[in-house]
């Protein structure tokens, strides 16, 4: 990010305290695709995907006056949507069954290049714990390394590390066991 857009992005943030709603719907508008995406993929459903993003807004809103920058808005609102999922996981059945149409059109950035391991990945990560599921879609998703998920998920590093390999190890178990044996 330039310097000019740096300045940018800090009056922006300043104006939506100060109560300008214009400013706050850019501030929206800028962050919704990263409040969605972390939603859908830790609760596998849009419809409870928009209702925790609206949520995550409405704090927002509620926060602006905390929060000093542009990267920390980013940071503040992924922390936030990790922790609402996770608290709506824990509420929430294991097991729900969702229709496979409702994986459909997940977000995504590029072809993806099996479209039926795609859809059994995002099937197996959805069986993962709330706090497992967290880790993984902040570090193969949002990109974070240990450290910063630790930050996020006011996690200690080792714990990040352990839900990581325990994680990708069950995945990896269930990826090669026979599709019959996921039911």
């Amino acid at each position: 990010m330039s310097g000019d857009e740096a300045c940018a992005h800090g009056a922006l943030l300043a104006r939506a305290n100060a109560g300008d709603a214009a400013a706050f719907g850019a501030l929206v508008r800028r962050h919704q695709r990263l409040v969605y995406s972390l939603a859908l993929r830790m609760l596998s459903d849009r419809q409870r995907a928009e209702d925790l993003a609206q949520e995550v807004f409405l704090q927002l809103y509620r926060s602006l006056d905390s929060l000093e920058s542009d990267r920390h808005v980013e940071f503040w609102l992924r922390k936030v949507t990790m922790h609402r999922a996770i608290d709506r996981l824990r509420r929430e059945p294991r097991q729900r069954l969702a229709p496979l149409a409702a994986a459909e059109g997940a977000v995504s950035e590029g072809v993806e290049a099996d479209p039926m391991l795609a859809r059994r990945l995002r099937a197996l990560l959805a069986e993962l714990a709330p706090a497992a599921r967290a880790v993984i879609v902040l570090r193969y998703q949002e990109d974070l390394d240990p450290a910063e998920i630790g930050q996020t998920l006011k996690m200690p590093l080792n714990t990040v590390k352990s839900h990581l390999k325990r994680a990708l190890a069950e995945l990896r178990g269930r990826l090669t066991a026979p599709a019959g044996g996921l039911q």
